[in-house]
């Protein structure tokens, strides 16, 4: 537990005392986020006030993940686990595409940043990386980062062939990271949100430590490889998150930008797939589920009923057109991503009461 909350304090102040010297420095150099507005065939909520805001604040949230990691190990001297490394490994790499995004978007002015079928690529090829290497590196009893058992709480009984598997991965991964990088067009809303899910997978990295079938084998154990190192990856991600909220809440002074969203998205897809708990994160990253269902059920009424579902797409930019406050759709919101994230854990705690 120490290395727990250890790695989220140092997260804590990383970004507290790194994210202000951030903002300086792209203000300084003006590298604000071109703004999206308005025409006459594309309706837009008017964020007119937003201009000039700073965006990359995703470095922050990175750096203060890495070094609350890197740290902990240090400070207590043990060696980094395969499992937390590989969820690292997958939010770096989609960070980086990230990266090149906003560099689009705000060394070019280009509003949407990188093509659509860029950005799969580049995603497609760190999580196909990650899948393959999940599968790798088993420790002293055998256990790898994950299995090509399709997981729910723990591995259920559908074993696909490892090829199958991968794309699994992949398209687990792509959906969880374009979900997060959709929410984040209200100041502070996927920032919090992807704070639930983090704290939510401490708890299960913490608990799975506890009842790890290496310690306390039985029918309701866990073989999870690493639990206790998950869960310190999880606490410095929510501690990251927590504290770039002070700074990207609304009025926000930062965004995270897609160097941020692809990366927060990473992260939480790596650890649902290394704590045996893919089918889960439906709940754990229930809001940002939400968010994607408006999209696809906007494009699909759009193209097969001719007529739109929705004023506008993502669900959050609709309740904007419909004159809702934009803090009021950001708590409300909350409040749901809250109540899916406690069901998640209800049914991950009810399913071991039942073993």
């Amino acid at each position: 537990m120490k290395l727990v909350v250890v790695s989220a304090l140092v997260s804590v102040l990383t970004v507290l005392v790194g994210t202000p010297l951030l903002i300086r420095m792209l203000l300084k150099h003006g590298y604000s986020q071109a703004i999206r507005v308005s025409s006459e065939d594309e309706p837009y909520p008017e964020h007119e006030g937003k201009r000039g805001t700073p965006s990359m604040g995703g470095v922050a949230i990175i750096g203060g993940v890495v070094l609350a990691y890197a740290f902990t190990h240090l400070i207590f001297w043990t060696p980094p686990s395969p499992s937390a490394l590989l969820v690292l490994y997958l939010g770096l790499g989609l960070g980086a595409v990230g990266v090149a995004d906003d560099y689009l978007k705000i060394f070019k002015r280009r509003a949407t940043g990188l093509r659509a079928r860029t950005k799969l690529i580049g995603q497609a090829i760190v999580a196909l990386s990650f899948a393959f290497l999940a599968l790798q590196f088993p420790n002293s009893v055998g256990e790898t980062p994950a299995t090509t058992a399709v997981s729910f709480i723990r591995d259920t009984p559908l074993v696909l062939p490892t090829a199958l598997y991968v794309l699994w991965v992949w398209l687990l991964v792509t959906a969880t990271t374009n979900g997060v990088n959709l929410t984040d067009g209200l100041d502070g809303l996927a920032t919090g949100a992807a704070t639930m899910t983090f704290a939510a997978y401490v708890l299960i990295g913490v608990w799975q430590y506890g009842q790890s079938c290496f310690f306390t084998p039985g029918s309701a154990c866990y073989p999870t490889a690493s639990p206790l190192d998950l869960a310190v990856v999880a606490a410095a991600s929510a501690g990251a998150t927590f504290a770039f909220l002070w700074y990207n809440a609304a009025p926000a002074r930062i965004f995270m930008g897609d160097t941020g969203s692809l990366a927060i998205g990473g992260i939480i897809a790596g650890l649902a797939v290394v704590s045996r708990t893919e089918l889960l994160l439906a709940l754990l990253g229930g809001l940002f589920v939400l968010i994607s269902l408006s999209v696809i059920g906007q494009v699909a009424s759009y193209k097969f009923l001719h007529r739109r579902l929705l004023l506008m797409a993502p669900l959050h930019h609709h309740f904007e057109m419909k004159g809702w406050p934009e803090i009021n759709i950001v708590v409300r919101f909350w409040i749901i991503q809250g109540f899916v994230v406690a069901l998640g854990l209800t049914i991950f705690y009810a399913e071991w009461v039942r073993s």
